[in-house]
């Protein structure tokens, strides 16, 4: 498990950046398989792509706080960040936590976000929420034009 572990976070983080006015933005993602999302995050790593995190972002998609560099990140007054732990299907559908793919989860993310999360006793089966004053310390705010592929950061 640690093998796989280091596996994929080294796959997260080896992708080549190359520049791009383009945006991504995430809105009303409840998240998934983490096997999903590591693969589409390392293709937005490498897009060069802005992600513009505009409502609900949680589980699995908040590896993009990890997967993206954080200068390429930007959130606007509707993004909700959403963590919990990891958890596979157990019998009778039930889920149960998976501790090695949690703590996977848990260090792909930035260490504001893993400080954050600490504080509040660390990643459990129940969603804890990152919103507002407290998410905006942390990621700078963005501003959607007309056209959300082109959003306007907090510095421009």
């Amino acid at each position: 498990m640690k093998f796989a572990t280091a596996l994929i976070a080294g796959l997260l983080m080896l992708a080549n950046v190359s520049s791009s006015q383009a945006a991504m933005r995430i809105a009303d993602d409840p998240g998934g398989k983490i096997g999903a999302y590591i693969d589409k995050y390392q293709g937005l790593r490498s897009s060069g792509e802005t992600v513009v995190i505009d409502g609900f972002c949680a589980s699995a998609c908040t590896m993009v706080l990890g997967s993206v560099p954080r200068e390429r990140i930007c959130v606007t007054s509707q993004a909700v960040l959403g963590f919990h732990a990891a958890w596979d299907s157990g019998a009778g559908g039930r889920q149960v936590t998976n501790p090695g793919a949690t703590q996977m989860l848990y260090s792909l993310y930035p260490s504001s976000i893993r400080r954050w999360i600490a504080a509040r006793g660390g990643l459990k089966p129940q969603m804890i929420y990152l919103r507002g004053k407290e998410l905006t310390s942390m990621f700078r705010p963005c501003y959607l034009s007309a056209e959300a592929s082109s959003p306007r950061l907090a510095s421009e």
